[in-house]
């Protein structure tokens, strides 16, 4: 079981591809520009890291939390205080798994792995609702680097586990004889994709 302590708070210093550029706003700019219409209440992100082996970090849900005991990436919603959209990656990722982000390679399409290989994504990620159905949310997940995946600190009051999954695991939804259980088929999806595009070297050039 690793430790479950929380990271302390610190300031985000990190490098971009030039794909993430349309990112580099903050949570206001993004939703007066790109929601007119005022459809959403808010935007998360999720951070995809990839240790030295090739696998893939998932943290494990709180058993008291909403969708209890399942696998996700680190991630959540951006923030007013946030800088940019980049750096509320940044600062959940940290918090969820005290990693420090290093440098943030590529954008990560929802649903993208059941497209074949032709990819011509829009450069949105997943819309959801909060557990209550009341707000909507729109979610973009990143490949990252990090300073360092020797260490995974974890907020107890958020997850309870992690592991590093191969790509057949992710795709099996299991490690050996254990289950774990995906948050559910668009965090299957976007995680198979950023294995994918992580290989093929591919990079969606955000609009």
């Amino acid at each position: 079981m690793p430790p479950l302590e929380q990271a302390p708070s610190r300031s985000f210093n990190f490098e971009i591809d030039n794909s993430i550029a349309p990112w580099t706003v903050t949570l206001r700019q993004w939703l007066q520009e790109r929601d007119p219409a005022s459809e959403l209440d808010g935007l998360a992100t999720g951070a995809v890291v990839f240790n030295a082996d090739g696998r893939v970090l998932l943290v494990q849900r709180a058993s008291h939390d909403s969708m209890p005991n399942r696998w996700e990436v680190p991630g959540g919603a951006v923030d007013e205080e946030d800088e940019t959209i980049l750096h509320g990656a940044a600062r959940e990722l940290w918090e969820e798994a005290g990693l420090v982000l290093t440098r943030i390679l590529r954008f990560i399409p929802e649903g993208g792995q059941d497209r074949g290989h032709d990819i011509r994504f829009e450069v949105m990620g997943n819309r959801f609702t909060n557990r209550a159905g009341t707000k909507k949310f729109c979610r973009f997940a990143f490949e990252t680097e990090v300073e360092s995946c020797d260490r995974v600190v974890l907020d107890p009051n958020e997850h309870q586990d992690y592991v590093w999954a191969t790509e057949e695991e992710v795709r099996d939804e299991k490690i050996g004889d254990r289950k774990i259980p995906l948050t559910g088929p668009a965090a299957r999806s976007m995680i198979l994709t950023a294995f994918r595009l992580r290989k093929e070297g591919l990079k969606i050039a955000g609009a």
